[in-house]
């Protein structure tokens, strides 16, 4: 006699077969859309250290802190000179973590050919994705256990 088991449901696919399995989809703004946002415009502009120091924090989810994450990336752009090499990683776990197409260029080469507008893009990118880039990834996590506003939690397993 086969007897089926009512109380336990199914065991659902790894995660990791869900997320080989999700197509990218686009970025919410373009690379060249700065002038959507100008204050992490002229941010980036003026202190590209202080706007890659938090998207850095935020993707890291908290790991490193945004000073840390700026004062590497200032002192990498200080002796090579070329700090895309470094900031260009970030672009990549971002979009992985959003599932983001890798468009317009590849991730090095938005990096390495437009610096800012590639840290501005990832900027408008958290900030849509609900983030207060402000306060940082700890900020964030607080505020969303206050429950003000909840910032994105990436959600593993089948949705309808």
């Amino acid at each position: 006699m086969f007897v089926t088991n009512q109380i336990n449901p199914p065991i659902p696919p790894p995660a990791a077969a869900y997320l080989s399995s999700h197509s990218p989809g686009p970025w919410s703004t373009g690379l060249c859309d700065c002038c959507n946002d100008i204050s992490s415009c002229c941010l980036t502009c003026w202190c590209p250290c202080v706007t890659f120091g938090r998207i850095a924090e935020i993707v890291d989810r908290g790991s490193t802190s945004c000073g840390v994450s700026g004062a590497l990336y200032t002192l990498i752009m200080c002796v090579t000179g070329c700090s895309c090499l470094y900031s260009c990683f970030y672009r990549s776990k971002l979009r992985g973590q959003y599932f983001l197409n890798e468009s317009p260029c590849t991730d090095c080469c938005a990096h390495c050919y437009c610096e800012e507008c590639a840290l501005c893009q990832e900027y408008r990118e958290l900030k849509k994705q609900g983030f207060d880039m402000s306060i940082g990834w700890h900020g964030n996590m607080e505020r969303q256990k206050r429950g003000t506003r909840q910032p994105p939690t990436l959600q593993v397993g089948m949705n309808r």
